[in-house]
């Protein structure tokens, strides 16, 4: 197959919002938090892997504010990782009986 080929291939469109087949279930250990700090730079949202943060309008000192969808966070806490304000902090979740 020739790049022209590759190039004429009609393409699927691409989403970052992850799809209800990719909901996390139960199995999360720890919950990222945001929290009053954010100043809506959406550098998490940036990072995430899955699609889970929305920067979302907010009243207050910010326009903005990140919000995590929890139906798909998966808890990898890079949010955590790469927030410059260090707003997003961790929640450990305790394992359901």
């Amino acid at each position: 197959m020739s790049l022209s080929d590759v190039m004429s291939e009609e393409l699927l469109p691409v989403t970052k919002r992850p799809t209800s087949d990719n909901k996390t279930g139960s199995w999360r250990t720890s919950t990222p938090e945001i929290t009053d700090k954010c100043t809506g730079c959406g550098i998490c949202a940036s990072f995430c892997p899955d699609g889970c943060i929305a920067m979302v309008a907010a009243s207050g000192k910010f326009p903005r504010k990140a919000q995590i969808d929890y139906d798909f966070c998966k808890g990898c806490l890079i949010c955590v990782a790469e927030c410059p304000v260090k707003a997003v902090i961790i929640k450990s979740k305790e394992k359901e009986k």
